[in-house]
């Protein structure tokens, strides 16, 4: 079952690869506007004693999206390395983190969403997630950090 989803995550992952692109120009000076004032909503404990976070669009665009990502990478690190249902946890709340964003954005989701379920299929062998899916968290982060930095959020890894 894990070998399906793990490449399922890498088929939407090759379909949603992360992209560096550069702001459209044309559209001003490619700074993007103040920050929102919304915030978002506080992480709650799962039953299982995990950190969740809500699944609904994130209240503050753009800032709500890096807080909620770094959110669910620190989730990712504190999952201990052979709960492989704790990778696939985080695999489902990137996914669902993904549709409610665009663009660029969506990149970060998409790539921790493949890392996660990387893991998850690795558990059953005693490995851990593949180079390429590390990279392309990494690669994601540093498409996205001016972005999000604008914004005052640092994306942590």
């Amino acid at each position: 079952m894990r070998k399906y989803l793990a490449l399922a995550a890498a088929a939407i992952a090759g379909l949603t690869a992360c992209s560096v692109s550069t702001p459209d120009s044309a559209a001003g000076s490619g700074t993007p506007g103040p920050p929102s004032s919304a915030s978002l909503a506080p992480t709650a404990v799962a039953p299982s004693g995990r950190a969740s976070t809500p699944t609904a669009a994130p209240a503050g665009g753009t800032r709500a999206a890096c807080e909620l990502f770094n959110s669910l990478f620190a989730d990712y690190q504190a999952v201990p390395a052979g709960d492989a249902d704790g990778f696939e946890d985080i695999y489902l709340q990137a996914e669902d983190a993904k549709a409610t964003v665009s663009g660029d954005l969506a990149g970060l989701f998409a790539s921790l969403s493949l890392l996660a379920i990387d893991h998850s299929a690795a558990v059953d062998s005693g490995g851990g997630p593949a180079q390429e899916s590390r990279d392309a968290v990494r690669d994601a982060v540093f498409a996205n950090a001016g972005t999000c930095t604008a914004q005052g959020v640092t994306l942590r890894l």
